[in-house]
């Protein structure tokens, strides 16, 4: 991946460094073409002035208009240029005045409204250019023409007057110039005056019939320059160039798509380049992954074992130097985490075995004091009976207790120990509460943490039934569901909000009463023997009561060492 990764942006950087430069070429390309045509069209309108001067100067130098021999030098300067059309001279009121050659003019041609007349008139001093348009002074003739005029000074009769030279220029030579421009498949070159009327045009006739536009406003803000014109559907890349010095400007009309065809060519090369190259790197990757990868996944296999729990099983993995070395580090590291197993389950069975110790010296004064309180004013009533009965449960609930220093216990046990307890809260309390038990036999024979029903039966009396002003009930109900055990301790006392039930197990309600065995304890001690699939859960509504359920796994009488599996 990396050197794919690698290969496509050296490709891509190459390919925009070649791009652009081929689309700089392109576009200087147009420059020089559209630069070249409008140095022809500069050299062949200076050449027209300067004609347009050597007639003025012919006239000039004429003491009569009417001689022949002017008529003669003019003539012969029409047959030496192809170009010229014709030469003509008007008074400011319209009268011909000359004309070479000799032609009969047409009447109505409304010669004081065209364009050349009026310029003359308006700027006496410049030679002016019309813009392209048939003749049509003088009959049987309709040549496409550009009229050169200004106001002169002639000659009749020895008397100096003034008058309008006009000489009119074939635009076949202008046409000829700008049709050569070739500028790709669809680009072409029009030219436009100084107003913004269209001179020259390849598409002349859809121009004037209205079904070609072209955006000429953005090319009056360029003397000399290029632009893209975004103006139509397909993006334009526009050249302007000035006709010196009669205004005229050449536009350049190029099509992007076209005049970079080095930028095709290029991007099919830089295709089939990166697909040869994306190709045999992947072979060669695939080919040199598969002679490294295949012991490293000798390994990831056996590594998978151990995830799986098999901390037995040594690695051996034959390899590059660098995998035999991590599968001898690796089966060091399994030695230790074999140690290191064997080291913390000892230590958390001591630290249990500990903690349930420290509870249970907790409970045993605590819970001894209030009894023997109990007991002491039972004597002084002379109530022997019941002294009996409360001595008798509490060396029982110690027996139970104690059990030998074993932490798993019958489930039977652990029932008696509670049954004792709550006689002997019962003797404490009078008729305070009553209690009943409901148990399933088959539950009987099931093993147990010791000392998990008794903190909740506990707090049920405390919190739950102590401060009530009526009798209260505790009832304790033992089945068997499936492969779990489920011991509920439901009480009607004064119940708990969720917020308060919400939490009991994370250690955020702590008790004023009681042993200060707490249910998060209990719940704890569950789920580190048992897993998180048991616990305690809680149901309960204010002023209804509240059930504790207790969900355990069934597990028939075993050996102590049931609980050093439980660690494991």
């Amino acid at each position: 991946m990396i050197t794919v990764i690698v290969v496509l942006l050296v490709s891509l950087l190459l390919y925009n460094k070649f791009a652009k430069s081929a689309e700089d070429n392109a576009n200087l390309n147009i420059q020089q073409i559209i630069e070249q045509v409008n140095s022809h069209l500069e050299l062949y309108v200076k050449g027209m002035q300067d004609i347009y001067e050597v007639v003025e100067d012919q006239i000039g130098q004429t003491d009569n208009i009417s001689e022949s021999l002017l008529k003669e030098q003019l003539t012969t300067l029409l047959h030496t240029r192809e170009d010229l059309v014709s030469v003509a001279l008007f008074t400011p009121e319209g009268r011909m005045v000359l004309d070479v050659p000799d032609a009969i003019m047409r009447r109505n041609t409304q010669l004081k409204e065209q364009s050349w007349f009026l310029t003359a008139l308006k700027e006496p001093v410049a030679v002016s250019f019309s813009q392209p348009h048939i003749q049509n002074l003088y009959k049987g003739q309709y040549k496409w023409v550009v009229s050169l005029s200004r106001m002169i000074s002639y000659k009749a009769d020895g008397v100096l007057k003034q008058g309008i030279l006009l000489v009119d220029v074939n635009f076949r030579t202008i046409d000829e110039l700008s049709s050569k421009v070739i500028l790709g498949k669809k680009g072409y070159a029009y030219i436009i005056d100084s107003l913004g009327n269209i001179i020259y045009h390849p598409q002349q006739q859809l121009i004037y019939a209205g079904l070609k536009y072209e955006n000429i406003e953005p090319v009056f803000d360029y003397s000399f320059g290029s632009y893209i014109d975004s103006s139509t559907a397909e993006q334009r890349y526009i050249t302007v160039r000035t006709v010196n010095p009669i205004g005229w400007k050449i536009v350049g009309v190029a099509y992007p798509d076209e005049i970079v065809t080095t930028k095709k060519d290029l991007q099919v090369f830089i295709f089939w380049f990166l697909s040869i190259v994306i190709i045999v790197v992947l072979l060669v990757s695939i080919f040199v992954s598969a002679k490294i990868s295949q012991p490293i996944r000798r390994l990831e296999k056996a590594v998978k074992l151990v995830g799986q729990g098999d901390f037995n099983t040594p690695i051996d993995v034959k390899g590059a130097y660098e995998v035999e070395q991590l599968s001898k580090r690796f089966n060091f590291m399994l030695h230790r985490i074999r140690q290191l197993m064997v080291q913390i389950i000892h230590e958390q069975e001591a630290k249990r075995k500990g903690e349930l110790d420290v509870l249970q010296a907790q409970i045993n004064p605590h819970f001894l004091y209030n009894t023997l309180n109990s007991v002491i004013r039972l004597v002084e009533r002379g109530k022997t009976d019941e002294v009996v009965t409360a001595i008798t449960s509490l060396s029982k609930l110690f027996r139970i207790s104690l059990s030998k220093g074993m932490n798993m216990i019958p489930l039977a046990e652990e029932l008696e120990h509670v049954r004792h307890y709550l006689i002997i809260q019962k003797i404490r309390y009078k008729s305070k509460f009553n209690y009943t038990m409901v148990i399933q036999d088959e539950a009987l024979t099931c093993t147990t943490l010791k000392l998990i029903i008794q903190p909740i039966v506990e707090n049920a009396i405390y919190h739950g039934i102590e401060l009530m002003p009526d009798e209260g009930c505790i009832q304790i109900s033992v089945k068997v569901e499936g492969e779990r055990v489920i011991i509920s301790v439901t009480d009607n006392g004064l119940g708990m909000t969720p917020q308060v039930m919400g939490q009991l197990l994370t250690g955020g309600v702590k008790s004023t009463g009681g042993s200060g065995v707490g249910v998060k304890n209990v719940h704890e001690r569950i789920q580190l023997y048992y897993g998180k699939a048991y616990g305690l859960t809680f149901m309960s509504e204010v002023e209804v009561g509240t059930t504790v359920t207790i969900t355990l796994p069934m597990v028939i009488n075993e050996p102590e060492n049931v609980e050093g599996d439980g660690l494991l």
